[in-house]
């Protein structure tokens, strides 16, 4: 839907474009005009290519505000009747009233010629005074508000030509991919970072300068602040990649999907990874090989790396032709890879002790969302770096959050992924325990997909148990590192974490099973072994 962007949020340059409104998410963004289709022409279309449960989520939203639409026009012609009705009687009211002045008029000014001249001229002043506002006028002042209008403040703040044109994205740069998102908007003078604007965080009719308002008040509460697409592969359109030379390196789950992005969005990538074989098909994609980490960032104005663990982020950055050998006063490195706090500080001082810039980014995410772009990055460390990064950031991500000084981001992505390891491990016991007790597991999913845990997390990770399907999608060793990070940062502010410590002790189960290289929810099987 066609929307008035916030007063405060520049247009973008170049083609022609119109602020969008996603059904289904309430997210927003620029769309270039060549993207957009009319909506009723295009339905039946669209629906036979898009069968995703996120397109049809959208697809009720937008039939959902059609039909209060009609409603409204509805009620408001009503109400138009109405008052056309009520106006017609006031007239003829009006009428039938001027019609006994009149009468009443003409028998006082005959009784008055017997008067004097003052009387006469007295009555002609109150004649005067009755013909200078009528019946009609007076009653209209002295009506209250008019039914059918609301006032100011009610008013649906859409354009009016938003609550008739409803578009579509079209073509291949339309995954029709609906993501929920919230966060807040980014102070930066790179017009690339207002191509895209936050979702909403209160209801679709609520006001934008309410958002905005409620925005600058948690940005200033949490001191963090983010930036992001609404769907950074159904707006590609949008994004105009940096002019920068990135460099990438590992090409694991998460970094074969960010570099995808990246080259799909029109970046130009210089990757490397250890097992040389997997650049292979990025090459074909038009990305450039790095024999070594050092090469590429010393060829490439900002690298980002994604590795698995401590060791292997310091390895990169420390080891034989690593990452500091290649830094000279302005490169860029942007560590993405899941690493406690203590790693990336050390990290970080020695990239700047060589004039580099450092910024630590994690992603909360799993493959398949590293392929989509929907990946969440948290980050933190060198601002004007954060910002330098955001088409990038666009591009392989929904949202990204700016959570200040280094170590932050580090600390917030152990947290989140301590919840999800938790999670994790209690579904599986659930689940073990519906099975042993004679109850359906599938019964048992249905349910919780119908209640409060209902989420997409916890519907595919069921079915991976009930399938018998451990595919990969994040690594069950990963998690339980993440696990065991987390628990250590609780140690180190002696701050409990016994949810965590049981969970990481089930995954260290299910390590021991051979379960490492599964998916993390094959800690199901350490519950039925």
């Amino acid at each position: 839907q066609i929307v008035n962007p916030p007063k405060d949020l520049k247009k973008p340059r170049g083609k022609k474009c119109f602020f969008v409104k996603f059904f289904g998410t309430e997210d927003h963004a620029w769309i270039k005009v060549e993207q957009l289709k009319p909506y009723h022409p295009h339905k039946e279309e669209m629906i036979k290519i898009n069968k995703g449960k996120r397109f049809q989520q959208a697809v009720d939203a937008v039939e959902e505000f059609l039909r209060k639409t009609k409603g409204k026009d509805q009620a408001s012609s009503h109400n138009s009747n109405e008052e056309k009705n009520r106006r017609n009687s006031s007239e003829e009211r009006g009428k039938q009233s001027t019609g006994e002045e009149k009468r009443k008029a003409s028998l006082s000014e005959g009784k008055l010629k017997k008067g004097t001249g003052e009387g006469k001229k007295r009555v002609s002043s109150v004649s005067s005074e009755r013909g200078s506002k009528s019946p009609l006028k007076r009653a209209q002042d002295q009506s209250p508000r008019k039914r059918g209008r609301p006032p100011k403040d009610e008013k649906d703040l859409t354009i009016p030509e938003s609550s008739t044109v409803k578009r579509v994205m079209t073509g291949t740069v339309a995954g029709f991919k609906w993501p929920p998102s919230v966060s807040e908007p980014v102070k930066d003078s790179d017009p690339h970072f207002h191509h895209f604007l936050l979702s909403q965080t209160e209801k679709p009719a609520v006001c934008y300068q309410a958002i905005t308002k409620k925005l600058k008040v948690c940005e200033e509460e949490t001191g963090s602040t983010s930036i992001q697409a609404a769907d950074s592969t159904a707006v590609n359109g949008s994004i105009t990649p940096t002019d920068k030379k990135i460099g990438f390196l590992g090409l694991g789950l998460m970094g074969s999907g960010i570099v995808s992005n990246l080259l799909k969005m029109g970046h130009t990538v210089t990757v490397w990874n250890r097992t040389a074989e997997k650049c292979d098909l990025f090459i074909q994609e038009g990305a450039r090989l790095g024999r070594t980490p050092a090469e590429v960032v010393s060829t490439c104005d900002i690298t980002f790396a994604c590795v698995s663990d401590p060791k292997a982020a310091k390895d990169l950055v420390l080891g034989p032709s690593g990452v500091l050998q290649g830094i000279r006063p302005g490169k860029c490195y942007v560590d993405m890879s899941t690493v406690d706090a203590d790693t990336v500080t050390e990290l970080a001082q020695v990239i700047v002790s060589r004039g580099g810039r450092f910024l630590e980014a994690p992603v909360s995410g799993n493959q398949q969302l590293s392929n989509d772009g929907m990946l969440v990055i948290l980050a933190a460390g060198d601002r004007g770096l954060y910002e330098d990064c955001s088409s990038c950031f666009q591009a392989m991500g929904k949202t990204s959050f700016f959570l200040g000084e280094v170590g932050n981001a580090a600390k917030m992505m152990l947290i989140v992924n301590m919840v999800q390891g938790s999670f994790m491990a209690t579904i599986a016991e659930g689940l073990t325990l519906a099975q042993v007790t004679g109850q359906s597991q599938q019964t048992l999913l249905d349910i919780l997909n119908q209640g409060q845990l209902a989420s997409i997390f916890l519907d595919q990770k069921c079915q991976n148990i009930l399938q018998g399907n451990f595919k990969p999608d994040f690594y069950l060793k990963y998690i339980q590192k993440d696990l065991r990070l987390a628990i250590a940062l609780g140690d180190s502010v002696n701050h409990p974490t016994p949810m965590a410590a049981a969970a990481n002790e089930v995954y260290k189960r299910a390590k021991a099973l051979d379960q490492s290289d599964n998916d993390m929810s094959a800690v199901y099987r350490a519950y039925i072994h």
